[in-house]
């Protein structure tokens, strides 16, 4: 332990006085980023045995593994937006897939190192255009506006499979009517290595200017391919998508050992900063998967749990950031362009505009700055938002859900803590809040979204995932109401109850199926001789009996008069079955209406009054 510390502080010294005595060369910078790659599939996490990554094991340990390194969105489009830009792309409206193109006003890396002299590059999937059908499909200009040439790259190789937009061919030949549409029908992933390959042969002479290369990586992202001679060495007794997802990035981690031969043949090694970040965690749902693993992340693509937001994530630059360190505080991809630009030479006094989110993760990689990167990380997509000030993490699921985790304890994402802290919950509510009222457009969702229901109910808590279909009303209900310990029947109008006088206990009206996110109001229009208490009672989706402790008092008041009754029903899940207890002594109960609602949410209500 002591020689290590002593390595470590000799580290940091001779670093601090090396900057002192000489102005560093600016570094080429390489970001590489996969697509769809589950946290588990890196060799050197530890968690797979099947994954061979042995390139990136060794950037990792020629680097800094960051062990929470996260992205600012569980899917292609923003996450790409957020790294690109080192701004929370909820900002500038590019939350989800749907949202369209990355705005021409954002500032992309390659727009903020180009004024400090760097020649910049892209190969691989850009994602942020415009679309191919819509406003601007046929305009020539504006398609180009929004590619890689109009966003700040000199020199590009765009595209996922099969067709690519470039400005070179592999022979390093520019073509004269660039973007040119280039088709190469090879596995896409060996077609993106020779493309990086190629500029790095265009930046041979030395000395030349500084280089900033993005190299997104088409894998493991269905198509699953099975690639040779990757696929014959998969352990052959796994699924067929696993063996496909190994051997796509097995070839994606020898490309990388490629481009960093290629780089120490230059005598660039040194002098070159690496990122390597995976975009969002994989799809594991049967028929989705792309065989990459989360584990043992709890959740997906597509959720702001772990397993959707924190990826692979690397950065290596030697003699300036130690080797082999693993970095256990929470960084965001949204940290690239701060530490990209801050090493440019880009001057405090000089910041660049609009402000970047991200910080220059150098100083705290060699020990420079102990504190913590960062206070609290954000997020904000579809109907979820969270944010993680370590090791606590809020998040919310529409308008009414919320989970606290305390990320750094076994359980993790699977044991919501909110009712045992209250007051973490409050401050965190309050924090995402207040982030959120700058955003476009500003505040938290106040929509539920099925799908987002679904993820939570097969990951986080089961008593959100949707349940089997309805069935049709049950035999001699009125409005799908039966009454126990009594009879109902329709007269004039109103719903009357008439309690069994052999029954042992007062009539109760129940509903079952019921299909209603709480937590909701009831509200009863009723006239009763016999008043005192009653109690409503539910039950949740997966719940088979009903708890005892989901029951909440209903006063009834008697009275020749119409009396408005109501309770609340605090649950957060959704309501399949009620129960509405009448006051002992009730022999006769009339109710004109039945109500439940709540706020963002239609509400449902059985209306025993005829119209007039």
């Amino acid at each position: 332990m002591r020689r290590t510390l002593l390595s470590s502080w000799l580290f940091i010294a001779l670093s601090v006085l090396h900057g002192a005595e000489a102005p560093r060369t600016k570094p080429n910078i390489l970001v590489i980023y996969s697509d769809d790659h589950g946290w588990a599939d890196l060799g050197v996490q530890g968690v797979n045995a099947d994954i061979r990554t042995p390139h990136l094991d060794r950037l990792a340990r020629d680097g800094v593994r960051c062990s929470r390194g996260y992205v600012s969105a569980p899917q292609c489009v923003p996450s790409r937006a957020g790294l690109l830009t080192g701004r929370y792309q909820q900002r500038f409206g590019l939350e989800d897939n749907n949202k369209g193109a990355l705005p021409l006003e954002e500032l992309t890396i390659a727009e903020r190192l180009k004024p400090a002299g760097y020649v910049t590059g892209q190969v691989g999937k850009w994602h942020l255009d415009l679309p191919a059908k819509g406003a601007g499909a046929k305009d020539r200009g504006a398609l180009v506006a929004h590619m890689p040439p109009g966003q700040g790259f000199d020199e590009y190789w765009r595209g996922e499979t099969g067709k690519f937009y470039a400005s070179h061919d592999l022979q390093n030949k520019p073509f004269p009517d660039a973007p040119h549409l280039v088709e190469d029908r090879r596995f896409r992933v060996t077609v993106q290595t020779e493309a990086a390959l190629a500029f790095l042969d265009r930046r041979q002479t030395t000395p030349g200017p500084p280089w900033f290369l993005y190299l997104a990586y088409f894998t493991p992202h269905v198509p699953l391919e099975s690639p040779e001679p990757w696929f014959a060495r998969t352990p052959a007794h796994l699924p067929k998508e696993r063996r496909q997802a190994l051997a796509m990035i097995a070839a994606m981690d020898e490309g990388i050992g490629r481009l960093r031969d290629k780089l120490k043949a230059m005598g660039q090694a040194e002098n070159t900063l690496i990122f390597f970040i995976g975009d969002n965690g994989a799809p594991v749902k049967p028929g989705h998967w792309d065989g990459s693993l989360n584990l043992p992340l709890v959740g997906e693509k597509g959720m702001l749990t772990d397993g959707g937001t924190r990826v692979p994530f690397v950065i290596a630059w030697p003699g300036r950031l130690p080797a082999g360190l693993v970095y256990d505080r929470p960084v965001i991809n949204l940290d690239v362009a701060a530490t990209a630009v801050a090493n440019a030479g880009n001057k405090p006094e000089n910041p660049v505009r609009p402000a970047l989110d991200g910080v220059n993760l150098v100083p705290f990689l060699t020990g420079e700055n102990p504190n913590a990167p960062h206070d609290r990380l954000f997020w904000r997509w579809r109907s979820q938002s969270a944010v993680l000030e370590f090791p606590w993490k809020l998040v919310r699921l529409g308008p009414q859900e919320q989970f606290l985790f305390d990320v750094s304890k076994p359980a993790g994402e699977t044991k919501n803590l909110a009712s045992a802290h209250p007051e973490i919950t409050q401050r965190l509510n309050a924090a995402l809040a207040e982030w959120a009222r700058d955003l476009k457009p500003p505040g938290l969702s106040t929509e539920t979204n099925e799908q987002d229901m679904i993820f939570f109910g097969d990951h986080v808590d089961q008593r959100l995932r949707p349940g089997p279909a309805k069935p049709g009303a049950a035999p001699g209900s009125i409005q799908g109401w039966l009454c126990r310990n009594g009879s109902i029947a329709q007269q004039g109008d109103a719903l009357v109850i008439t309690a069994d006088s052999q029954a042992k206990a007062a009539p109760f009206l129940t509903l079952n199926p019921l299909d209603f996110l709480g937590p909701a109001t009831l509200m009863m229009t009723v006239r009763t001789a016999a008043g005192g208490p009653g109690s409503v009672a539910w039950r949740i989706r997966h719940e088979n009996d009903f708890d005892p402790q989901k029951r909440v008092p209903l006063e009834w008041t008697a009275g020749a008069e119409w009396q408005t009754l109501s309770a609340r029903i605090p649950s957060t899940g959704r309501l399949i079955h009620l129960r509405i207890h009448a006051p002992a002594g009730a022999a006769k109960i009339e109710i004109r209406s039945i109500s439940l609602s709540r706020e963002g949410q239609d509400p449902q209500t059985w209306n025993f009054s005829p119209p007039r």
